[in-house]
């Protein structure tokens, strides 16, 4: 028969522990996640730009702060329920250290892809919620873990990467964002004209309150930045907070579309000047033909004469 009353002296003293213990690592878990979120909280509060960058980092160091602190506590649990059970954890320790020793050589990789994620987040490089370029992969970043970072690209993509394999970083959302304008426009346009019409178009947006949080200063005219074989090409950008500068370019481009299309500002389209001569004609009769060439190919691109 079972031995009923040796069972009962065992989970009134070493299963009352046990049970402790089991209780108290799930209440040392909960309290470190609750003191997280707490943190977040508080570094969310506030006005302004670093209200925004604040939240980022905090959110990165907090699940950080909660999977290392789950990790020591159930790691610290396992041994004491090991040893509530008469289980010598001396040799435990020691195998742990010896396998310790043999994995630190073995998985040399595992070790950098560790190191490079400690520095990529004592550093601040990126943080949850950036959008990011990770060799020439962009995406949102939706975790930062000690061994990979994690990004979501626009189709919906997840694309994990050993923080030990990142070459090349490129965080476009930190601090703050530029939305760059490479503009065609026409040779027979003034581009001090068309400057003009950017800017009030863009002091336009910044009024809109739609936009205005959004917009940190006026659109910056950096000027021409190219001749092109139909086009000038004039630069302009704008300052946005992290993660706006997409929608409030788009707004951008639609006000100049239509607003250029209001004052008759040509935006180019390509096209070819071609020169006929008729064989055996010269003169006046094949200046003549020449120009008619010209005109027809200016009015028709993408037509030649013959």
């Amino acid at each position: 028969m079972p031995a009923w009353p040796e069972f009962a002296a065992w989970a009134l003293t070493p299963g009352v522990r046990i049970l402790g213990i089991v209780i108290g690592a799930y209440v040392i878990t909960r309290i470190g996640r609750a003191a997280a979120r707490r943190f977040e909280l508080e570094m969310s509060h506030g006005t302004g730009l670093d209200v925004l960058e604040r939240t980022k980092r905090a959110q990165t160091l907090g699940r950080i702060l909660q999977k290392t602190l789950a990790a020591i506590v159930y790691a610290v649990a396992a041994l004491m329920i090991l040893g509530e059970f008469d289980i010598d954890i001396t040799p435990v320790l020691t195998a742990a250290g010896v396998v310790g020793i043999a994995v630190g050589f073995g998985a040399q990789t595992l070790v950098r892809d560790l190191f490079a994620g400690f520095f990529l987040i004592v550093e601040d490089q990126v943080r949850v919620g950036d959008v990011a370029i990770v060799n020439g992969t962009g995406g949102l970043v939706e975790e930062i873990n000690l061994r990979t970072i994690v990004l979501r690209d626009q189709e919906g993509t997840v694309h994990v990467f050993p923080n030990g394999a990142i070459t090349t970083l490129a965080n476009r959302t930190k601090d703050y964002s530029y939305y760059v304008i490479d503009l065609g426009i026409s040779y027979g346009e003034d581009p001090d004209r068309v400057a003009s019409a950017l800017r009030e178009i863009a002091e336009a947006v910044s009024q809109d309150p739609k936009f205005r949080p959004s917009i940190l200063e006026p659109l910056e005219i950096i000027g021409v930045d190219a001749f092109l074989d139909s086009q000038i090409t004039l630069k302009a950008r704008i300052k946005t907070v992290p993660l706006k500068q997409w929608e409030v370019g788009r707004e951008l481009r639609r006000r100049i579309a239509k607003e250029f299309k209001e004052r008759g500002i040509e935006i180019p389209f390509p096209q070819r000047t071609v020169w006929v001569r008729s064989e055996g004609s010269e003169g006046s009769e094949g200046s003549k033909a020449g120009a008619e060439g010209r005109v027809q190919a200016n009015k028709t691109p993408g037509t030649f004469g013959t």
